[in-house]
């Protein structure tokens, strides 16, 4: 179920909060629970059972991990190895199957009846989220033998933390230590339902009425790029694809940070205007925060971290890239390009991190021009697609002069692309907070947002099934 579809929006959502609104407080947990397994039941229920036992292992191997982890540690590391390896089991056969017994195939070759084994695999679906709710459960097991968090008894409260509508399929990826309190505790309050209901249209305005329609122009600007190739193409597959990268994903998790307010969660932030960057560094403390963080707090800081050196830093560095390119895809195009970003954080580090901070209007220019490079490698699983249009941004391979339908239809997607720069800025959010401290304009707020809302939800409708792009990973 997508958060933009007419039954979410019409149907679940509407029924969810009545429901949750109506029964009384002891009882909302398990509703919001078997809510939380519906919603994620409700297109691939094949895949529910995978997510049930993955999350049921570690609830129990849970008890033992935190009775054992003081008085007999080895026996707890023992128990956490075990937790963190069937998690990850899942995962590695789902995702990554096919990916290794096509990189094995030239040695598999090599043995008699293996050969040709990779072509011969079953299609391995891959269940919706699992990356995401993994992460999850991986952080609780870890911070539960470190003795940074309690023990969860309840195992409908955790499911809840797991399974949590959402955040279940594409984030923001919440640790137990952010919200282990209110899972017992929490309370909606009208402000915090208010505020719910605000970042949600929000979001859903980000996805319909922006991230959408940047996919479309940048699928018309692949088109152009194989039927006449000209640099403006290239470069206009780069710009739409990270403008469309960017409202597809922060709008996703706007709505998931809004509909969990309206449940009373409240989950951390997942983006902090990242194209407002002035250094790759800077960029990835405002992309996709809470992966950032997950792999600092669970690989970057356990490897070591900055100490032991240069050499053991930029080691560390390459562990943390080389997973979140693998995380991201079982492909070689996701590895290089975590690589990619790994050779100018190892070169800001070194020497370039305070030259661009001494010139932030040229360090934005770098951070941009190298991040839509970046996405042109994410997006390609074909890397020679990918090498084409980068080659292409300067003229190489392709004729520099644009056709006169190129530059006709150029014209007619500068406000799009206009309105998008603009909406990747603070600028519209300082605006509506100065109409809504403003009293004679205090009313233009709940218009505005009632206006978004209704071209948002008829667009939704009108456009059909459109899923989020991170639902891949």
């Amino acid at each position: 179920m997508v958060f933009s579809s007419p039954v979410f929006l019409f149907l679940f959502l509407p029924v969810a909060l009545a429901l949750y609104y109506a029964i009384p407080r002891r009882a909302k947990n398990a509703v919001l629970f078997a809510l939380s397994l519906l919603f994620y039941g409700w297109g691939e229920p094949a895949c529910l059972p995978v997510m049930l036992i993955s999350l049921s292992a570690a609830y129990a191997l849970g008890f033992p991990i935190a009775h054992l982890r003081e008085h007999r540690p080895r026996a707890a590391r023992a128990l956490l190895l075990l937790s963190v390896s069937f998690s990850l089991a899942w995962l590695v056969f789902f995702k990554y199957t096919h990916f290794i017994f096509d990189n094995l195939q030239p040695l598999l070759g090599l043995i008699p009846g293996l050969s040709g084994l990779s072509t011969r695999l079953p299609v391995i679906g891959l269940p919706i989220g699992i990356s995401f709710y993994t992460f999850q459960i991986l952080s609780y097991s870890v911070d539960l033998y470190r003795g940074d968090i309690p023990l969860q008894k309840n195992f409908v409260s955790f499911g809840l933390y797991i399974a949590l509508f959402p955040q279940l399929i594409a984030g923001p990826i919440v640790r137990y230590a952010d919200i282990h309190l209110q899972l017992t505790e929490r309370r909606v309050t009208a402000d915090g339902l208010a505020l719910g209901i605000r970042r949600f249209i929000i979001g859903l305005c980000k996805k319909v009425l922006l991230g959408d329609l940047l996919a479309a122009l940048c699928a018309y600007y692949k088109s152009a790029l194989a039927l006449e190739p000209t640099a403006l193409s290239c470069w206009m597959i780069m710009i739409s694809f990270s403008l469309h990268i960017y409202f597809d994903f922060s709008g996703y998790s706007d709505m998931a940070i809004g509909l969990g307010r309206m449940f009373g969660f409240s989950f951390p932030e997942n983006f902090n205007y990242p194209y407002l960057a002035t250094s790759i560094t800077d960029f990835w403390r405002r992309w996709h925060i809470t992966l950032s963080t997950w792999f600092r707090e669970y690989v970057y800081i356990p490897l070591g971290g900055n100490r032991g050196g240069r050499w053991r830093r930029w080691r560390n560095l390459a562990a943390v890239w080389l997973l979140t390119g693998l995380w991201h895809g079982a492909s070689w195009n996701f590895v290089l390009w975590g690589g990619f970003f790994l050779v100018f954080l190892i070169l800001e580090k070194s020497f370039l991190l305070e030259r661009l901070r001494r010139h932030p209007t040229l360090g934005r220019i770098y951070a941009l021009f190298l991040v839509g490079v970046a996405w042109m490698l994410f997006d390609n699983t074909d890397l020679s697609v990918a090498v084409g249009i980068i080659g292409g941004l300067f003229g190489i391979g392709v004729p520099a002069a644009a056709s006169a339908l190129q530059l006709y239809e150029l014209y007619h997607a500068l406000p799009l692309l206009l309105v998008s720069a603009v909406a990747a800025t603070p600028f519209p959010v300082r605006l509506v907070d100065k109409l809504r401290h403003h009293t004679p304009w205090n009313w233009a707020e709940p218009v505005l947002l009632l206006l978004l809302l209704t071209v948002g939800v008829a667009y939704s409708v009108s456009s059909g099934f459109s899923p989020f792009l991170y639902f891949n990973f």
